[in-house]
This record gives structure tokens, sequence and C-alpha cells, in this order.
């Protein structure tokens, strides 16, 4: 067998270090996310180095936080992201900020890897995903989430974009 066939798969906390490769898959993971929702002229202002910049903060954000990347043969893949709640009217304490992983790695068990790295088993929490992003709506729902109705309209890349809401209680 080839070692292709076992790639090798991490995923472990961030660290300060992988800002720059974070900042590159972070952008691609976008561009792959949101092309249907959101302009080409839009994406295309999504800079590799200006989400490194961002994940410069992220990274050290205290022990609150649980930030980690997926790693296959030492090349980050996905990243996820959690901590405290920062809706006034939350309904759990600790929010999943993110969970991204690039296409060519999904339905491969990485991005499961990834939540369980980034909350408790059976850990009440909430997030906020794209209205029409039925995929990661599937993905949550395995996950004891289920849409709660709230609702909200972000601005995103000089856009709008729709979010809903969903609870694991």
């Amino acid at each position: 067998m080839s070692a292709e066939a076992h790639p090798d798969v991490i995923v472990r906390p961030v660290r300060d270090v992988d800002t720059e490769a974070l900042g590159r898959v972070h952008a691609k993971c976008w561009h792959e996310t949101y092309d249907h929702l959101i302009s080409k002229a839009a994406l295309e202002r999504v800079s590799p180095r200006r989400m490194a910049e961002l994940w410069t903060h992220w990274a050290s954000q205290g022990p609150d936080f649980k930030m980690s990347a997926a790693l296959v043969d030492g090349e980050i893949v996905g990243f996820v992201g959690s901590g405290p709640s920062r809706d006034r009217d939350a309904p759990a304490f600790r929010e999943l900020y993110f969970i991204y992983l690039l296409h060519e790695y999904h339905s491969t068990g990485l991005g499961q890897k990834l939540f369980d790295a980034a909350v408790e088993k059976d850990e009440p929490l909430y997030l906020w995903v794209a209205e029409d992003n039925p995929r990661a709506h599937r993905f949550y729902e395995r996950n004891g989430f289920h849409l709660d109705g709230a609702t909200h309209t972000e601005p995103f890349l000089g856009e709008t974009l729709t979010e809903v809401r969903f609870v694991r209680p």
C-alpha cells in the first residue's frame, strides 16, 4: 500500500507558527464555501495575508478558546474554533465560531475530528451558519443541533449573508 492510501492525519491546537498556513487555507475555504452566496468580486478581496493577520489574534486568545488545526501529511487542511458566547441573547454559554475544511477533505471524517477537538461531548452550545449551506446543516444535525428559529443578516465582505442559528441543548 502506498503512503497516499493512509495519509498521516492529526488534529492539534493551533500554534503561533500556523498563522500563514491558516490564512491560506481560510481564504481558500471561504472561496469554496461562499462562491454561490457572495459575488466573485467580493471573494477576490479575501487575501491569505489578511486572513493570516486575523489568525495572529485568534491563535492567542486564552484558555477559554479552543482553536485547532487539521493536518494531513503535515499540511493544514482545516480548522475549528470555539469559545465563550458572543451574543447578548445567547442560548448557551459556549459558541462554535467556525469550522472549515478544504473541499477535497469533505466526507473523510476529518470534519468530525475537528468538531470533537473544539467542544466537549454533549456540551450545550450554539452556532451561526449560512442559511444556504445544506451540507453544514446536515453535519450539525448529525451532531445533535437543531434550528431554534433565530436568523440574522450579517455584513460579509461588503455584501450581506443571512445566517441561521443552530443550538445543541
